[in-house]
């Protein structure tokens, strides 16, 4: 979980850690001191001494925390069945490919290098990869997985195209029909 450190000063406004901007935010307690102001956090040892010298220190969990799965542009992001929809649902209008795969499946080893280079050259497409193990089973099911690899390309949260085995030529084919259309 990432963290973002304020300090809650006597004149009760909060500024952030050196390492954000240092734009003031006015708290929702303005008129509440330091003492009163603690009783609304849980304070660690460390922090009820910094309050005793009339500074309060707390963490707040960021957006960032809270904001749902994402993927990133240029890389290959492993989803499972809890968080595959809610990546799909945040592309958009963006193509996205699927890589179902499992471990112990030898063509999957050999194209997933290639699958990464694709990730790479195509920025306006969200690449995913699923271990179809036992766990994602239920979403593998769901998605009509018969063998692996297959890969299945989505344009606004529905399946468009597949291509089963691990036939680079077909994927990259069936990626440039979906992004042209």
């Amino acid at each position: 979980m990432a963290s973002i450190q304020f300090t809650l000063s006597p004149t009760s406004s909060i500024r952030s850690s050196p390492s954000f901007p240092a734009n003031p935010i006015t708290p929702q307690y303005s008129s509440t001191t330091t003492k009163d102001l603690s009783s609304y956090c849980k304070l660690s040892s460390r922090q009820k001494n910094v309050t005793k010298s009339r500074n309060l220190v707390f963490s707040v969990r960021s957006s960032l925390d809270t904001a749902g799965p994402t993927s990133l542009v240029g890389q290959v992001t492993e989803v499972t069945k809890d968080t595959f929809w809610g990546i799909v649902n945040s592309a958009g209008d963006k193509t996205v490919v699927l890589d179902m795969y499992t471990q112990w499946c030898g063509p999957c080893k050999l194209i997933a290098p290639k699958y990464k280079e694709l990730s790479q050259k195509y920025d306006d497409v969200v690449f995913l990869k699923l271990d179809c193990n036992q766990e994602n089973k239920p979403l593998a099911k769901e998605l009509g997985i018969k063998v692996v690899p297959t890969f299945k390309i989505l344009k606004q949260g529905k399946i468009v195209k597949e291509v089963t085995g691990a036939k680079f030529d077909n994927l990259v084919v069936a990626i440039e029909s979906v992004r042209s259309s």
